[in-house]
């Protein structure tokens, strides 16, 4: 299986990002679920999960301090890349 994902270190503070189907992140025991799925590939940082609609606007699930930051930057500033789990 493969996931695109981003290991993030700003202003101090390590998180992954973790695209994952729109549903995922609308249906909250769901995303904790997923999100504690990725937790030991990221090594147990704090995992944020992102769903897109299909105008291509995200949707963040988790810590609101990342999400909060994530939602007033560029996605394209994220350093993505594919994994296989």
């Amino acid at each position: 299986m493969q996931i695109d994902g981003a290991l993030v270190r700003e202003q101090g503070v390590v998180f992954a990002v973790v695209a994952v189907k729109k549903h995922v992140v609308d249906d909250r025991a769901q995303a904790l679920s997923t999100a504690r799925s990725f937790a030991p590939l990221f090594s147990n940082v704090p995992i944020i999960l992102m769903g897109q609609d299909n105008a291509g606007g995200a949707t963040f699930f988790g810590r609101q301090d990342i999400v909060r930051f994530l939602s007033q930057i560029s996605l394209n500033r994220l350093p993505w890349k594919r994994y296989t789990i």
